[in-house]
């Protein structure tokens, strides 16, 4: 397992050529456990669980470190991430990672897709998850999905994962402390 800084781990999972599943994807986010920032684990059944730890450095800057802790999502693994369900009832939240238009001409481009993609979900019945997943697919989002995610809390997903994962959860726990010594960050900001 390499640590990296986490914006390498979001990097990879944008530009990955290998023609991935976008809307595979499936994330658990919630505070840490006992100190300042967040954790997240990010997993795509071809691309394996990727886990971070970040915090706000300032109201500008993020800060933390990341890992791939996991070649594949395996049977065990699985139940542990939010599934998308097809009855409208799967799990309420949902992320993406973006990456901006490369140039005028595919930001026009993506404007049209999104515009026709709201007229069609206008006239149309529809649920809330598919209108996502068209937005997303029409903005040409590398990856997205359902998320298990409590801004204040710590979903029992994150508990089960960190100790599915507990070498990696203490060596990015170990680096993204001494991150937010080094930064003589010791509490968050309101």
């Amino acid at each position: 397992m390499r640590v990296r800084d986490w914006q390498d781990i979001l990097s990879e999972v944008v530009d990955d050529d290998r023609n991935r599943d976008p809307d595979g994807w499936r994330a658990v986010a919630g505070s840490r456990r006992r100190s300042l920032g967040e954790d997240l684990f990010l997993a795509h059944p071809d691309a394996g669980v990727y886990q971070l730890k970040t915090y706000a450095k300032n109201p500008y800057e993020v800060r933390g470190v990341g890992a791939r802790v996991a070649r594949r999502v395996d049977d065990d693994l699985d139940p542990l991430f939010p599934r998308r369900r097809d009855d409208g009832e799967g799990d309420a939240g949902r992320f993406a990672v973006q990456r901006p238009p490369e140039d005028e001409s595919q930001a026009e481009s993506m404007a049209r897709r999104l515009e026709e993609t709201v007229k069609v979900h206008a006239d149309a019945p529809t649920t809330a998850d598919d209108f996502f997943t068209d937005v997303m697919e029409a903005l040409e989002s590398p990856a997205f999905g359902p998320m298990d995610y409590e801004f204040d809390a710590r979903p029992d997903r994150l508990d089960d994962l960190s100790e599915e994962f507990t070498d990696a959860d203490e060596l990015l726990s170990s680096d993204l402390d001494d991150l937010i010594e080094s930064d003589d960050v010791d509490r968050g900001f309101q």
